[in-house]
């Protein structure tokens, strides 16, 4: 008995001895996993703060957009397309009929005034002179004969006159040499209408011959051509056009403008177009008429609007499409801001815009406005070059784009997750 209780007594001395050697393994175990735990607490916590600054900072600047004045040139203008056509045209055709013997000139070709340009057939109108020749020939032999007769009638009247006053002759025979001369010099004057009348068809003739040789009636450049060598041409219904000769040394732009935007216009203000193929050129001039009589298109009242442009290098061409800019107000070398930027004041008459100050707080003030066009508008005073004016509220999707664009700023890296 005794043995077994030392047994049982030496059992919990045993684990009493084994116990302080097992204290000082498990608080190292939890020392080993609180050092490795506390750099994922540290790295969880930074990203944590860099992503909310991040967002903080995105949502401010999403909160409002800003832009800062620029500076440049501004002008409310009226716009309108048009056509260029030539500043003067002329329809050349032929005066008389017949057949075109020659056509002397071609599209492009360069014309000066009074040059031989196109010859008409002129053997009929030749025939016609020479017959109107002698049949005003043959009048005027009768006119002799006719002239001869009245001086034959005065002879014998003379004579009559003196047997009467002798009592040599009856009266009656008087009366006859009377009527006689009468008769004669009526004759003359018939006669001499007759010759008149022959003289013109004589004259007309010759200018009908003229008309057979057609020339340019004004410089310019030959633009259309009508007709051909040997077609037949009839000119007693209408006049038939053989070439369309044009002055291109300056052109007029015809510009549509909406009935809307017409009352707008004035003669002599500044206008210029630009062309299709040279968006960067200007083409400018002065409004010179506003046509009266509109046109209707679908509906849709247009006016034209006129005025010149020259031309001396030859690159605008005939029916080139333009846009047209008729100016109403300018200004140059101003500063400008963007027509949502500017708003009406309390007042109702004063005008504002709202700046983004250095320390981000927004300030309203007053500025004096100028020129407005469609978009922008000129600041006259009350704004600086470096100023940051507000022009729109952001929204959730404008925060989205403008994280987006500091993703690719940041190399497209996706932001820290937290």
């Amino acid at each position: 008995m005794a043995d077994v209780s030392r047994k049982i007594d030496a059992q919990p001395a045993a684990e009493e001895d084994a116990a302080p050697a097992l204290l000082p393994r498990r608080p190292r175990r939890r020392t080993r996993r609180g050092w490795l735990l506390l750099p994922v607490l540290i790295a969880i916590g930074a990203a944590g703060w860099y992503g909310w600054n991040q967002y903080k900072g995105e949502t401010t600047v999403a909160s409002v957009v800003t832009e800062t004045p620029v500076r440049g040139t501004i002008e409310n203008s009226v716009t309108a397309s048009g056509l260029l056509s030539p500043v003067k045209d002329v329809d050349v055709g032929a005066q008389v009929s017949g057949q075109l013997k020659s056509l002397k000139v071609e599209i492009g070709d360069t014309v000066r005034q009074g040059q031989l340009i196109a010859e008409m057939d002129s053997a009929s109108i030749e025939t016609q002179i020479e017959i109107a020749e002698a049949e005003l020939a043959n009048l005027e032999a009768q006119m002799l004969d006719k002239k001869a007769q009245v001086v034959l009638g005065a002879a014998n009247l003379t004579r009559q006159q003196n047997l009467v006053a002798s009592n040599g002759a009856a009266q009656s025979a008087l009366d006859e040499a009377v009527a006689n001369l009468a008769t004669a010099e009526a004759n003359v004057a018939a006669l001499e209408a007759q010759i008149r009348k022959q003289e013109a068809t004589l004259k007309d003739a010759r200018i009908s011959l003229g008309y057979t040789k057609i020339y340019a009636p004004m410089a310019g450049t030959i633009v259309e051509t009508s007709a051909k060598e040997g077609q037949t041409l009839n000119a007693n219904q209408s006049t038939p056009t053989i070439v369309t000769v044009a002055d291109l040394s300056t052109m007029t732009v015809e510009a549509e403008v909406s009935e809307a935007d017409v009352g707008k216009l004035r003669v002599g203000m500044d206008a210029y177009f630009t062309l299709l193929g040279q968006p960067g050129k200007h083409y400018e001039g002065k409004l010179r008429q506003i046509k009266p009589t509109p046109s209707t298109e679908n509906n849709v009242v247009l006016y034209y609007a006129l005025f010149d442009v020259p031309n001396p290098e030859g690159t605008l061409m005939m029916n080139m499409t333009a846009q047209v800019f008729f100016v109403q107000a300018r200004a140059e070398d101003v500063l400008t801001v963007p027509v949502a930027a500017v708003h009406t004041g309390s007042d109702g008459k004063s005008s504002e815009v709202t700046v983004v100050t250095g320390s981000g707080a927004q300030e309203t003030r007053v500025v004096e406005t100028g020129v407005k066009s469609r978009v922008r508008v000129e600041i006259k005073s009350g704004l600086e070059e470096n100023d940051r004016v507000v022009v729109g509220a952001g929204s959730g999707d404008g925060g989205t784009k403008n994280r987006s664009a500091n993703r690719r700023g940041m190399g497209g890296m996706p932001p820290p997750m937290f």
